[in-house]
């Protein structure tokens, strides 16, 4: 059996570029959304004209689509995404530029008749308007608030739950621009991890769970959780999901 320390060593040592969840296998499972964002990203896609997928990480979901269209574009802020994001979109010939989370976006106004983003940092309801033709649609899954928050009180103490990730302030922000919102769904997703290393990778990777976190930081809440498992089993918490999807004005 590996001691706390070989497990908490295995989670510092994975590479937390790109946005490929595929070594958690068997060390951490999450419920996925009802709605399958990825299908109804392929749907999409396969019908427009011209695309841009906003914050795409590595771009691993939007390589995931059977077809493109012949104008694609992403953005993303992370300099180690970048690269990882132009060779998975290479086939469809994407243009893939560095864009500040909350910064302008650098297209034209009424260029795309899709814009997409999967767990964005935040978004620019003003911009995602302006760059979208009349007509054009936005589809986005979202991370609500309070997200894995039991893995947040857990190691830092209570915390308050912002609410700036509500689908309320979503909506609102989203027809102020001008957007006609025609769906939203939200669910909660239980999530559980089977040992500290997972835990360890998770919060180095998804860092806006515990800002700030470093192993030898939350060393001794990392050995409280560590020892917590090896006694009761996974630990569980729950990831909170939105899908919003709106249509620009004519």
């Amino acid at each position: 059996m590996s001691t706390f320390e070989d497990l908490v060593a295995e989670g510092e040592a994975v590479p937390t570029e790109g946005w490929d969840f595929s070594w958690f296998a068997g060390r951490a499972t999450e419920e996925r959304p009802s709605w399958g964002y990825a299908k109804l990203l392929a749907d999409r896609m396969s019908k427009a004209e011209a695309a841009l997928d906003i914050q795409t990480g590595g771009g691993e979901v939007l390589a995931s689509v059977p077809l493109a269209p012949s104008v694609l574009a992403a953005t993303e802020s992370w300099p180690p995404n970048l690269e990882i994001a132009r060779r998975n979109l290479a086939k469809f010939h994407a243009h893939v530029v560095e864009v500040a989370d909350s910064d302008d976006l650098p297209f034209p106004t009424d260029q795309f008749d899709l814009v997409v983003s999967r767990h964005p940092v935040c978004t620019r309801w003003d911009e995602v308007c302006r760059v979208l033709r009349p007509n054009g649609m936005y589809l986005s899954q979202d991370v609500g608030a309070g997200s894995v928050r039991e893995l947040t009180d857990f190691m830092m103490g209570p915390q308050p739950v912002h609410p700036s990730r509500s689908p309320i302030v979503a909506v609102a922000g989203a027809e102020a621009a001008g957007l006609d919102v025609m769906d939203l769904r939200q669910e909660a997703l239980r999530m559980e991890f089977y040992d500290i290393a997972a835990v360890v990778h998770f919060l180095r990777k998804v860092i806006w769970i515990v800002p700030g976190f470093t192993v030898d930081t939350y060393r001794d809440r990392l050995v409280e959780l560590h020892e917590f498992i090896e006694r009761h089993g996974p630990f569980v918490a729950y990831s909170q999901r939105f899908l919003i999807k709106a249509r620009k004005k004519a």
